[in-house]
C-alpha cells in the first residue's frame, strides 16, 4: 500500500535577472515532473550524481520547500491528504509523522542545546506526554538507548561528540516523535567508512524495530544496494529508472544507470568501464528531449526531439529511455 503518492512533482528555483532591464528570469529545474509511489514499510533508495535533485526531492516531499507544482498525497491516520495543499497550521500536526535526518551532523544540531534538550524539543512541540516531565525524560532515555547513546550523553553538548555520535543524536531526535516516514538525506556521506557502516546497520535495525518507511538518499551505491528494497535513479531533475534493488543493480535498463554502476562495481559488458562524454548540462537550461542524450553513448535523433516517458519495461522495473538496455 502506498504511504506517499507523488504525482508530477516540480521544484523550481528562480534566479536573479541577468540585468535590471531584462525580461528573462532564469529558473533552476531542480525536480521536473516526478511520479513515484513510496510503499509503507519499504526503504526506497534514491541515487544520482551531485546536483541531480535528490535532496531537493526529499525536502519537497516534507514541504521544507513548497513544490512549484504537483501533488504529494500522504496516507495519514485520518485518510489521504495532499501535503502540497495544506497550510502551515494544517501541516504542523503531520510533521510528527514525517521526519528527516540531515546530511551534516555538525550543522543539523543546535550547539546551544544539550543532547537531551535536542531530542526532547520535538516531543514538547508535538505535545507528547503532556506535562509529565518524568515520562518525557524516560522516553528520551529510551530512544537514546535504541540509537546507541548512553545516559551520560543527556547533559552533554554536540561539540563533545564525534561525527558518528552526533549522527546518532540526530537519528534519536528524528525518532523521538515516533514518525512513520523518514527521509535519510546523505546521512552517512560525512562519516568515515567504518562509522558510516555502523550508522547504516543502526538504520536497518531501527526500521525493523519501529516499522519505519525510509527514503534513503545517497550517492554511495554499495550502501543503497545493501539497505534498499527498491531503487530510483535521478538525472538532471528527472527520475530515469525505478525498480527492485536486485533488478536495477543486476540488469540496469537505462544507459545512465549502467554508467553509474560500471563506475562503482565494474558491471559493464565484460566488466568494462562505461565512460560518459561531456559534462552534465545546466539545470537552468536542460536539453530538449531526453535530458541524458547529450552524454549518452546510445543516443539517436529521436532522443534529442522527444522526451521519453517512465514506462514499465519488466515486472515492476521502469525506465525512461527510447532504447532501454536488454529490451
Amino acid at each position: 500500500m502506498p504511504l506517499l503518492e507523488i504525482c508530477g512533482l516540480e521544484q523550481h528555483f528562480p534566479l536573479p535577472k541577468p540585468s535590471l532591464f531584462s525580461s528573462y528570469r532564469p529558473v533552476v529545474h531542480a525536480c521536473d515532473g516526478i511520479d513515484l509511489d513510496i510503499r509503507e514499510g519499504e526503504t526506497l533508495g534514491l541515487v544520482g550524481e551531485s546536483g541531480c535533485g535528490k535532496s531537493t526531492f526529499g525536502r519537497a516531499l516534507l514541504q521544507l520547500y513548497r513544490p512549484t507544482a504537483g501533488r504529494v498525497v500522504y496516507e495519514g491516520k485520518e485518510g489521504k491528504v495532499d501535503l502540497c495543499r495544506l497550510s502551515y497550521e494544517a501541516l504542523r500536526p503531520l510533521r510528527r509523522e514525517l521526519q528527516m535526518i540531515f546530511q551534516d551532523p555538525y550543522s543539523s544540531l543546535d550547539p546551544r542545546m544539550t543532547v537531551g534538550q535536542s531530542i526532547e524539543e520535538g516531543m514538547k512541540t508535538h505535545g507528547l506526554y503532556g506535562s509529565d516531565r518524568r515520562a518525557r525524560y524516560g522516553a528520551v532515555l529510551e530512544v537514546m538507548e535504541k540509537c546507541g547513546l548512553s545516559e551520560s550523553a543527556f547533559h552533554r553538548y554536540p561539540h563533545e561528540f564525534s561525527g558518528g555520535q552526533r549522527q546518532r543524536v540526530a537519528i534519536a531526535r528524528a525518532l523521538g516523535v515516533k514518525p512513520r516516514f523518514v527521509v535519510c538525506d546523505e546521512c552517512v556521506s560525512a562519516l568515515d567508512v567504518s562509522v558510516g557502516a555502523q550508522i547504516v546497520n543502526l538504520l536497518a535495525e531501527l526500521k525493523e524495530r519501529e516499522r519505519l518507511t525510509y527514503l534513503f538518499i545517497s550517492h554511495d551505491l554499495a550502501v543503497v544496494r545493501y539497505l534498499s528494497d527498491r531503487v530510483g535513479v535521478m538525472y538532471l531533475g528527472k527520475l530515469v529508472e525505478l525498480g527492485d534493488a536486485d533488478s536495477v543493480f543486476s540488469s540496469p535498463m537505462h544507459p545512465y544507470t549502467a554508467a553509474l554502476l560500471s563506475a562503482s562495481f565494474s558491471t559493464g559488458k565484460g566488466g568494462e568501464r562505461i565512460f560518459l562524454r561531456g559534462t552534465p548540462p545546466s539545470p537552468v537550461e536542460p536539453p530538449r528531449g531526453c535530458r541524458f542524450h547529450t552524454r549518452c553513448p546510445m543516443a539517436r535523433a529521436v532522443c534529442g526531439e522527444k522526451e521519453p516517458a517512465l514506462c514499465e519495461i519488466g515486472s515492476g522495473h521502469f525506465a525512461a529511455c527510447h532504447f532501454p538496455l536488454g529490451s
